[in-house]
């Protein structure tokens, strides 16, 4: 019987020549002596929450899911060891036994620890950086089945270059994280007219701790979200609350909306129109991570791209006025971040703002979203790494001032290549031999 793996939108699937779940680091370096010897490349797959290819592999699928732990966990340096397969959904409340927790989160939970880390999943807020920043040390196994542990004490090269590594070094088995005392949010949503948000959007993003918003093509209106910590106990909402606003709201009334759009295009203007126009108040006080995280339950692809802050206005309706020309009933996501120093961070270097345009299933995505990385490209924009995009590593490689130094670590920790699949190939090039000098173990 073939294996066979599908990401979570439905459109990203391949047929592994093997497929593995490994539950220790034994088992996880025989799979790869295994792979070498059989000559098989490797990637690595987390919750298949990764909207482009970087997963697929007709060689060595290995799922972490097994390694899934919370190792130690440290309160008063606020220092977890965490296995690098549990998905945030699972670790966030074990933080939180601890009183601890992530500074920032995105706005879901499925992804697992390194996935998410490996590819710059960010939340929003103008003076924190994207999740990978948070890692104060990283485990990695390269393809001889060695295990190096990497951070910035052990040398600054290797360490920049695997905090956003794209799967491209080896198989990240742990991560050691700088976690914050655990807190409160107060979340606040409310529809404020698009132009109104953009006349003044640095008070906006400066003034909360966590600003964004969405909006539609066809809608002058924008939902606003300011999450921002206050000194009040957590008063979650009653289950029936939180499953009608996230649920049957957002989930299954959104998806019944662009089953309707898929069907009648002609009918998204209005539909979106009424949509926004629909948008009313709403307040929550929780734990962190209740107030950052929502569900996601229809299913779309998505394209999100890292822009200069400076251009963020300019941008955002350029992105909306394109939006227009397409039939996509789904909104348009904007983040702020503050920049790292990752060599490949779409925030890297520079405050960031994050524009994601998004189709629904079973509707052209390509068009649209070719039309909006022009967009993006005008504005020095860098892709996600784990949505969908059209660069390749020709076009990325002037983005990203350290892209030499990661191609050098790259080759110094998979030489061979081991690690790499078409995607990568793709956007980052094929490893090829040369020197090159890092300061690192290993």
């Amino acid at each position: 019987m073939t294996n066979s793996w599908v990401n979570w939108a439905g459109d990203q699937r391949c047929a592994p020549a093997r497929l593995a779940a490994p539950r220790d680091h034994a088992e996880l370096a025989a799979e790869l002596a295994r792979a070498t010897a059989e000559g098989y490349r490797v990637r690595v797959v987390g919750s298949g929450h990764s909207f482009n290819d970087t997963c697929l592999t007709d060689g060595l699928l290995l799922d972490l899911s097994r390694l899934n732990r919370v190792l130690e966990v440290d309160r008063d340096t606020g220092l977890a060891r965490v296995q690098a397969g549990i998905t945030l959904a699972a670790l966030n409340p074990q933080l939180d036994e601890y009183g601890l927790a992530f500074p920032n989160l995105g706005d879901i939970d499925s992804q697992t620890l390194a996935g998410a880390t490996a590819t710059g999943t960010h939340g929003t807020g103008g003076r924190l950086p994207n999740l990978s920043a948070q890692l104060h040390a990283i485990e990695v196994m390269t393809a001889d089945g060695r295990t190096v542990e990497l951070s910035e004490q052990s040398g600054s090269e290797a360490w920049r270059a695997a905090r956003v590594g794209i799967g491209a070094l080896g198989v990240i088995t742990a991560c050691t994280l700088r976690l914050v005392p655990a807190f409160v949010l107060e979340g606040v949503e409310r529809p404020v007219p698009v132009e109104e948000v953009l006349s003044d959007l640095d008070s906006h993003i400066d003034s909360n701790d966590h600003f964004e918003f969405y909006m539609f093509a066809h809608s002058p209106m924008a939902m606003t979200k300011r999450n921002n910590r206050v000194e009040l106990p957590p008063a979650p909402r009653h289950h029936i609350v939180d499953w009608f606003a996230d649920i049957a709201v957002s989930n299954h009334a959104s998806d019944a909306l662009c089953r309707v759009a898929r069907r009648r295009p002609t009918l998204i203007p209005p539909l979106q129109r009424a949509a926004a126009y629909a948008f009313s108040y709403r307040r929550q006080v929780d734990r962190s991570y209740r107030v950052f995280t929502t569900p996601r339950l229809l299913r779309f692809t998505e394209m999100e791209y890292a822009i200069p802050r400076e251009y963020s206005a300019d941008a955002i309706r350029e992105i909306k006025e394109t939006a227009q020309r397409f039939d996509s009933p789904m909104p348009i996501e904007v983040r702020w971040v503050a920049g790292d120093d990752a060599f490949l961070s779409p925030a890297g270097g520079r405050q960031t703002c994050y524009i994601a345009v998004h189709q629904y299933q079973g509707m052209a995505h390509e068009p649209f979203f070719r039309a909006c990385e022009a967009v993006f490209d005008r504005y020095s924009g860098r892709p996600h790494w784990g949505k969908r995009h059209y660069q390749t590593a020709d076009t990325l490689r002037e983005r990203y001032p350290e892209w030499d130094r990661f191609t050098a670590v790259r080759r110094h920790y998979d030489p061979d290549g081991r690690f790499a699949n078409a995607y990568l190939d793709r956007v980052l090039g094929p490893v090829s031999a040369g020197q090159h000098q890092v300061d690192q173990p290993g």
